[in-house]
């Protein structure tokens, strides 16, 4: 039995079931300037603003991704809809969101830096959104930092903030802070999924995360 945290949550995982995923090399590694943030108010926001759903929800689904990956692109395509619609907006799970950068996806790390940007003003999910549906487009870059500055300011954030968030060095802390809880839970790939305390590795399509949740949820099939 191993442990994760998130949010201060200690999430309990066991066991571990695989299919499609990018595989670990170890991940690590931008700037920008305005009036410096407090690191503690960066951390605290950034972290509250990686997670949906109900507070009251009895079931946590801890999202364990990499914003490069194809892997993780293809879940956030083909099943991460079906999780929010289902299961999410109807209350019945909280879904957060463990950064997983991998060192052999060049822009990883900053493609995370820039979305829990975003989260420290309530709009990581919808950066998350941006990046997923545009990641072959801005792999493909020698530095993607104007193209994310791009994407954060078409989903609403305040821009000087979110560059001086960029350049202080909690939210770089709190990224490798992701990646060093999750390598000690166990993870080794992306996308890996904590669903109920249970550890599922792989681009899981809609009826098998159904599933999964389902039996969480105590729901018979």
């Amino acid at each position: 039995m191993r442990t994760l945290f998130v949010n201060g949550l200690a999430l309990l995982i066991f066991g571990a079931t695989s299919t499609a995923a990018c595989s670990r090399a170890d991940g690590r590694d931008q700037n920008s300037a305005a009036k410096p943030l407090a690191a503690d108010s960066i951390t605290t926001k950034a972290d509250l603003g990686r997670i949906q759903g109900s507070p009251s929800a009895k079931v946590w689904v801890v999202e364990i991704s990499d914003f490069q990956c194809p892997y993780c692109k293809e879940w956030h395509d083909q099943t991460y809809p079906m999780v929010r619609d289902e299961f999410v907006k109807t209350g019945k799970i909280r879904l957060a969101y463990v950064n997983f950068p991998l060192s052999q996806h060049d822009h990883a790390m900053q493609a995370s830096q820039a979305a829990m940007c975003t989260a420290m003003q309530g709009k990581f999910w919808d950066m998350q959104d941006s990046l997923f549906a545009t990641q072959t487009q801005w792999e493909m870059l020698p530095n993607p930092a104007q193209f994310f500055e791009s994407l954060a300011t078409k989903v609403g954030v305040n821009i000087p903030q979110w560059r001086s968030c960029l350049g202080s060095k909690s939210i770089k802390d709190l990224i490798d802070a992701d990646l060093d809880r999750a390598k000690r839970a166990g993870v080794q790939s992306t996308p890996s999924f904590i669903v109920g305390g249970k550890l599922i590795e792989g681009a899981r399509p809609p009826d098998a995360m159904r599933l999964a949740i389902n039996q969480a949820l105590g729901v018979k099939p």
